[in-house]
């Protein structure tokens, strides 16, 4: 199996009853005259047959045999040829330009953490960019006024679950442009590339502000293939004397919500209504109250009977719910309390889909603009200070810019997600295009050394236009679009999940004598204080 033979002959048609209809040559077959053994295959590490079961480290170690399989064929031809219909939908018919950004930077304030690449001058450092976003806006104050590029982005995240060290984006910026016309042109982007095989993409895509989507979803990130919203029923408990209900409303922004799972009461077990309240405990040090309507109605607790007592014509006319439905009750303050429900909307379609109901349509694409995001975000381990919510480069709404001086925590921004299957694939802004606003936000709002981005600051005064754009994650994007479990798996050569390459073993050991020209040594960990101080150092300058 799979050695490589050449074969000589007459084609001919196969023979009655041998014709097969699921294969592109299944009409005909060779009567050969010669063949030729170019080269034997030894005996294979798995099958590359699709329905074998093979480990994902076994096909990572292995990927140039696990390219083979169909899957794999199907997934790369199909990225090639979606990128190929985008360039020529950005180049061919909106005049844009392909420019190549430099991988080798210097380090950015904010953001992800950067991989450091050593140089041969003592104590100086380049970094990988986690995106071209000041290459781009630079080339905006050069008059290349459309930017594209299918670039290559790095960000040093370690151990997190189907993120990749380097990843690709669509990267886009326009200059004189605002919301509205980086977000048609990404819709007519998709359209035009979308594959023929799938039902053709309705636009203009759905839009949804931030708030809403945090109190309706929990997240800003949607999946609105299905319902199973939050509803906020504080109004309906400001006299109860159930006792965390009334804890919580007694505190600034604290509020009760519920969702409705529906069907909840007729396919969820008991374990799996303790495992949403240890979720719930667990992670957010929370109360989840589950409430049954009239199936399972003796699964309720004593608090769950007297609140249906109390308020159960309420709530089934609020939330609209049907007999075999479930309501799950909590109550905290607004955020804390709709980032809870939105984690369980998702656990309990988790749950209801393992038992066979149908939610999440796989063949439905659901894309959905989030936008009117704030432009800070407290720092969680400061909460005194403020970072950014995008980037530092985000404008601040028109009709906020007044607050930036005097409440900067309640600037709305302008920046948009991109959001699909709740899948967040796509994320931009308009840019601030003046150097002393930027100077402002960076120093005295965000303070981070302005130093770093003198560059950008400089450029911004000498006539930088207004500008803006959005990046797409295609390997995100493919990974929806074809249905594969994990971005690996439409990627040509991914990295592991700790962000190794199994099949030829990067990263790998240097030998001293070749780190010597960049002026640093490896210090090795001795004990575990040893290696937590060397995470924080992980090289020290000879010099």
């Amino acid at each position: 199996m799979e050695s490589v033979v050449q074969v000589s002959g007459t084609v001919i048609s196969r023979p009655p009853g041998q014709k097969n209809p699921k294969m592109p040559t299944g009409e005909i077959e060779i009567k050969v005259k010669t063949a030729k053994l170019l080269n034997s295959c030894k005996k294979l590490p798995f099958e590359i047959k699709d329905f074998m079961k093979k480990t994902e480290t076994l096909r990572l170690q292995y990927r140039y045999l696990d390219l083979r399989s169909v899957q794999m064929q199907y997934n790369l031809r199909l990225r090639s040829q979606m990128v190929m219909k985008m360039r020529e939908y950005l180049c061919n018919l909106h005049g844009f330009v392909d420019v190549e950004t430099p991988t080798l930077f210097k380090r950015t304030p904010g953001g992800a953490k950067e991989f450091v690449i050593p140089s041969r001058e003592p104590g100086k450092f380049y970094s990988l960019p986690q995106s071209p976003q000041q290459f781009k806006q630079l080339l905006m104050v050069g008059g290349l006024d459309r930017y594209f590029q299918v670039a290559r982005c790095y960000r040093d995240e370690g151990s997190r679950p189907d993120r990749q060290p380097e990843f690709t984006q669509i990267d886009i910026e326009m200059s004189f442009v605002d919301q509205t016309g980086v977000q048609s042109l990404i819709e007519g982007l998709l359209q035009y590339s979308w594959p023929s095989d799938k039902d053709p993409l309705v636009v203009p895509f759905p839009s949804m502000p931030f708030a809403e989507a945090l109190a309706s979803y929990g997240t800003d990130k949607p999946d609105t293939r299905f319902g199973m919203k939050i509803v906020d029923v504080s109004d309906m408990f400001r006299n109860t004397e159930v006792g965390f209900l009334q804890d919580a409303l007694s505190k600034p922004q604290g509020t009760v919500k519920a969702i409705c799972i529906r069907k909840g009461a007729k396919y969820l077990k008991r374990k799996d209504i303790e495992s949403i309240r240890k979720f719930a405990a667990d992670r957010f040090n929370e109360e989840v109250l589950p409430i049954f309507l009239k199936t399972n109605e003796n699964w309720n607790s004593p608090v769950a009977k007297f609140i249906m007592e109390e308020q159960g014509l309420g709530l089934v006319k609020l939330l609209e719910t049907q007999e075999e439905d479930m309501v799950l009750l909590t109550a905290g303050e607004h955020k804390k309390a709709c980032s809870l429900m939105g984690k369980l909307r998702l656990e309990c379609a988790d749950l209801l889909e393992a038992r066979g109901v149908v939610l999440r349509d796989p063949a439905l694409f659901s894309f959905l603009w989030v936008v009117d995001f704030p432009l800070f975000l407290p720092k969680e381990e400061n909460p005194q200070e403020l970072e950014s919510a995008h980037h530092p480069f985000t404008a601040p709404h028109p009709s906020d810019i007044h607050l930036l001086y005097t409440e900067p925590h309640k600037v709305r921004s302008q920046h948009y997600d991109l959001v699909l299957n709740g899948n967040e694939i796509g994320g931009g802004s308009i840019r601030i295009h003046n150097s002393e606003l930027q100077h402002y936000v960076l120093d005295t709002v965000l303070k981070e050394d302005v130093k770093l981005l003198s560059h950008l600051l400089q450029a911004l005064d000498y006539g930088a236009p207004p500008h803006g754009g959005i990046a797409l994650g295609l390997d995100r994007l493919m990974c929806l679009v074809t249905g594969a479990p994990s971005i690996r798996d439409v990627i040509a050569f991914p990295k592991s999940f700790r962000g190794h390459d199994l099949m030829s073993n990067a990263p790998d050991s240097i030998p001293p004598e070749e780190l010597k020209p960049y002026h640093i040594q490896v210090s090795w960990p001795m004990d575990a204080e040893t290696e937590k101080s060397s995470s924080n150092h992980p090289c020290r300058s000879e010099s």
